[in-house]
């Protein structure tokens, strides 16, 4: 009778905390690993994130999800465009990591969000810039015609929307940019970086 009783304990507490770390989510999930993304290292994530984000952004059926589950995510430079059929969460519980070479980003933002509208990026995930890498590259103190580095995450032309509980670490120049926004939110971030840089 005891065996019984801890047996349907232990599985009513491996449900629970099954249930419990499962992403709180309303409406439509789309799972970036559904779409070709791993953290093995050498994937493309940068176009699973993609093909999740368009189809996300076009579910037309209310409220839709991009899931980044935990784990550590190489991501290339990525764009993320609107407009979008009705409101998205971008939902980061893992960790996203930058490109170490400055050069492998063009422009001027890591991450961007662009023409979109009703958005909120949250999760408690983790950016990494990996800035260390490129550091040593920045001279802009001395050189007055020297290359920008890139900014963790941009947002341009994006109303209605907010940033909720997330980390940024070591930009590899600004941790999050904001251009033509309105009706912005920022509320739970935290931002790590060295203060000698």
């Amino acid at each position: 009778m005891v065996s019984r009783f801890w047996i349907l304990c232990a599985s009513s507490l491996i449900f629970f905390l099954a249930v419990s770390s499962a992403p709180t989510v309303q409406g439509q999930l789309f799972d970036v690993r559904n779409y070709g993304a791993g953290v093995d290292g050498r994937r493309n994530n940068a176009l699973a994130f993609a093909k999740a984000w368009m189809e996300a952004c076009q579910w037309s059926g209310g409220r839709s999800t991009v899931y980044v589950p935990p784990g550590i995510f190489d991501l290339p430079q990525v764009m993320f465009t609107g407009p979008c059929k009705n409101p998205v969460t971008f939902l980061i519980e893992g960790t996203l990591l930058a490109p170490r070479s400055p050069d492998a980003i063009k422009g001027d933002a890591w991450i961007i969000f662009k023409d979109v509208d009703y958005l909120t990026v949250t999760g408690g995930g983790l950016l990494d810039g990996q800035g260390s890498y490129s550091w040593p590259h920045n001279d802009c103190d001395k050189n007055s015609s020297c290359r920008p580095l890139a900014i963790n995450m941009g947002f341009m032309v994006v109303k209605h929307s907010k940033i909720n509980v997330l980390h940024s670490l070591n930009s590899k120049m600004g941790h999050f940019k904001f251009y033509a926004v309105e009706d912005f939110n920022v509320t739970g971030v935290t931002v790590t970086a060295p203060g000698d840089i």
